[in-house]
């Protein structure tokens, strides 16, 4: 019953912006530190941006200055905000976290959304 969903994935020129959102649902007390990865057809799967419990960040340098990554605890929802879109962003974008279900910590993978960069 607990999962994380990514939603915003679109098809997007280059130089365009989108907004991301990863939200976790079912019977969770609280989401802890979390991420987004991305994987580009024929790549390995690569990290691009954490937030820990406490709110700080930290980024892949492909990414640095152009995405970032926030939180709203009381929805239970991780962001990246992604600006200036390059067609090497294109990929599968995927939320992966740490969740406090009851009092067990439990990480998860949502199922990824599709992020398409057009010249």
């Amino acid at each position: 019953q607990v999962q994380l969903v990514e939603s915003g994935g679109a098809l997007v020129q280059a130089g365009g912006s989108l907004r991301l959102s990863c939200a976790a649902s079912g019977s969770i007390s609280s989401i802890n530190a979390m991420s987004w990865y991305r994987q580009a057809p024929g790549k390995q799967r690569e990290w691009v941006a954490a937030i820990t419990g406490g709110g700080s960040t930290n980024y892949a340098e492909s990414v640095k200055g152009r995405f970032t990554i926030s939180r709203d605890n009381a929805r239970n929802t991780v962001y990246l905000q992604m600006t200036s879109l390059k067609l090497e962003d294109t990929a599968v974008y995927f939320c992966y976290g740490v969740l406090e279900v009851g009092l067990v910590l439990k990480t998860y993978w949502g199922q990824g959304t599709q992020v398409t960069v057009s010249s």
